[in-house]
């Protein structure tokens, strides 16, 4: 923990060092791939670069390890520093990396701030950072001992064994290793690191989810993201450049660079009731812990609650009824913005298929064939989680644009569901609920 000369510094320099700390993040990034212009071609994602998302993470991440130092002394916030060390762990970062940060990070510090900057902040700050880089550099170490990372880095070749076009904007590929051993063990709810080489030389990193099971192989599912083509993303907001290669040019047979599994969003163990809330791609982690739950037989109480534009776009649609109609207690409800109407067979609010729909906590409406509540519910509009009934003792899992985690997160809390036990996945940095 931080030294008690040190706290107080950082204590007393913390306002000025926060209100200035995405003009610190942005020289930051400017000194440190004018000095290293490999981090970025290699290992930083440029999509978040340009569209300040990362810079807006970091300076976050910055804050909130200098508030938890100052506030609570005698402890350290693990469960942020674990969500960090299992990024970085895919991305194959290396302890000789930090000091290179620590020297751009300070040297950035340092010009924003001027003469506010004695030896002594720097003591203190240079005391804080690397707490935190020393305690990443342990949990990386960790996770990729855990994770059968070779010594010569994170990467291993697969072959795409196939490809299936799941919408017109997202495609799953089937990887096996190229070497034909086994696949590493992954929990439902991890993600992936792809490596692939653009055109203009660049070797682009970006994670996908698990989006099921499949039997010596790992299974993952990429939306191709257009310019501007990420919910609430500004209008300079550029094209997904791993996405687009990935959809324009590997069909089959080829090879990519893929991580072990890691992500510390997993599936839990216990039997209580469950919630998977996701929109759009999100819903990849959660095909990949239904595909799990159904494959082990699951009696728990499930609900799979999906968003999406319409059932022309909406991802693993037929798999979701699929899965949640080999399971015993579990339901599926739906939101579409455009065409819920036009969803076959399944049970509509507000058509004329049913008895009208009732909400918290009222007996819900029987369909109208024997009675028994339809497995599958649909809405027009977006996800609102107050209009079904969440069981006592859930545990709710999140994935999908940070707007619509938001909304589903402040819905939950509303219905009582405590704040433990709900858990987020996010596509990109963290910026945080």
């Amino acid at each position: 923990m931080l030294s008690p000369k040190s706290a107080e510094t950082v204590r007393a320099t913390l306002p000025a060092v926060s209100g200035s700390l995405s003009e610190i993040t942005t020289l930051f990034y400017e000194k440190l791939f004018a000095a290293h212009p490999e981090l970025l071609r290699h290992l930083f994602n440029r999509g978040n670069q340009a569209n300040g998302s990362q810079r807006q993470a970091l300076a976050g991440a910055v804050a909130a390890f200098a508030v938890h130092l100052t506030e609570h002394p005698d402890s350290r916030p693990d469960t942020m520093l674990t969500r960090i060390a299992h990024k970085h762990a895919s991305l194959g970062v290396r302890a000789e990396q930090y000091p290179i940060v620590r020297e751009h990070l300070f040297a950035a510090i340092a010009e924003v701030l001027g003469e506010a900057v004695t030896d002594e902040v720097v003591r203190a700050w240079d005391e804080a950072y690397w707490l935190m880089a020393h305690a990443l550099i342990a949990i990386e170490k960790r996770l990729s001992a855990e994770a059968g990372v070779a010594a010569d880095g994170v990467w291993r070749p697969y072959r795409v064994a196939a490809r299936v076009q799941e919408t017109e904007e997202v495609a799953t590929f089937l990887l096996r290793p190229a070497d034909g051993a086994p696949v590493p063990p992954a929990r439902p709810g991890q993600y992936v690191s792809v490596q692939v080489q653009l055109p203009d030389g660049a070797r682009q990193i970006r994670q996908y989810s698990l989006s099921g099971q499949q039997d010596g192989g790992l299974q993952i599912s990429v939306k191709r993201v257009a310019a501007a083509g990420r919910p609430g993303a500004p209008s300079d907001d550029p094209a997904g450049e791993v996405s687009s290669y990935l959809h324009a040019h590997v069909h089959g047979g080829e090879t990519l660079h893929v991580s072990p599994p890691f992500g510390d969003v997993v599936l839990d163990d216990g039997d209580g009731p469950l919630l998977l809330a996701s929109a759009g791609i999100g819903c990849t982690p959660m095909v990949g812990m239904l595909a799990h739950l159904a494959a082990a037989g699951s009696g728990r109480r499930i609900i799979a609650a999906h968003a999406d534009r319409s059932p022309a776009t909406h991802p693993f649609r037929t798999d979701l009824r699929r899965l949640t109609d080999k399971l015993t207690d579990a339901t599926t409800e739906l939101w579409y913005e455009e065409g819920a109407r036009y969803e076959e067979g399944v049970r509509h609010e507000g058509g004329v298929r049913h008895k009208e729909a009732v909400r918290h906590g009222e007996e819900r409406a029987e369909a109208e064939t024997g009675g028994a509540v339809d497995p599958v519910t649909v809405r027009s509009g977006r996800m609102d989680l107050t209009q079904i009934v969440v069981p006592a003792g859930t545990t709710a899992y999140l994935c999908g644009p940070v707007p619509f985690m938001k909304a589903a997160r402040a819905q939950l809390l509303a219905s009582g569901v405590p704040a433990s036990n709900i858990h987020y996945e996010v596509f990109g940095p963290d910026l945080g609920l």
